[in-house]
């Protein structure tokens, strides 16, 4: 598993210190990336899985926040200065996590930051199998084309082959250089048959497994508990 990045924007420093210092004595440290609200770019945003945002400078916190709204990728939990607007700031941004400032504030936020990385793990694991399940459809999909196309395929090659041998028993017909482009076609046809009786075997292999792996099922004996 890739380590997870967090990202601190404040500009309050004794905030990140605390907050940092109190992530040290947790099992899992995450990446911490710490920023100003004067040197931070919305495309950082980007480049981490979780945006803490904590005490700001008024006239940069309505811009900060917009731009790492929990719409994208990271999640983002938000310490205010004070928590005189926080009921606005819930209702225009449900998704937003805001740690009020309390007793034991730093260990709330490295709980609430736990919990949000690991859904985001918990997200990216869900992405990765989709990615991996649509890969797999493809595969399969191919797999069945290449089988419905077998039979064509051979009678081409078969086609291909025959025609070869009878033009090769006739070397009166072609010159040598003739000939030998023939048989170059006649041995890469071959090349191709084999491939196709390999694929052959596979597909009977597999269906052989996937026929004994129901006979199994079937004859596994009920564990059912009776009354």
């Amino acid at each position: 598993m890739l380590r997870a990045s967090v990202l601190i924007v404040s500009d309050d420093p004794e905030f990140a210190r605390t907050v940092t210092a109190r992530w040290q004595a947790e099992r899992h440290v995450p990446e911490i990336t710490i920023a100003t609200g004067g040197v931070w770019r919305p495309a950082s945003v980007a480049d981490h899985d979780l945006v803490i945002i904590g005490p700001l400078r008024e006239s940069d916190s309505a811009a900060i926040l917009g731009a790492a709204n929990p719409s994208s990728r990271a999640a983002t939990i938000y310490f205010p200065r004070d928590t005189k607007n926080i009921s606005p700031l819930q209702s225009d941004s449900p998704l937003l996590l805001i740690v009020p400032r309390t007793d034991g504030w730093a260990g709330t936020i490295v709980l609430v930051a736990g919990e949000a990385l690991r859904r985001v793990e918990a997200v990216r694991r869900a992405q990765h199998a989709e990615g991996v399940a649509l890969a797999s459809q493809g595969h399969a999909a191919l797999g069945r084309y290449m089988l419905e196309m077998r039979p064509n395929v051979n009678n081409a090659l078969t086609s291909v082959m025959g025609n070869a041998d009878l033009l090769l028993l006739e070397p009166g017909q072609t010159s040598a250089e003739s000939r030998e482009q023939i048989q170059t076609i006649h041995t890469m046809a071959l090349r191709l048959n084999e491939i196709m009786q390999r694929f052959s075997s596979l597909a009977a292999e597999l269906r052989a497994g996937e026929t004994q792996s129901q006979a199994e099922t079937q004859a596994a004996p009920c564990t059912w508990a009776t009354r």
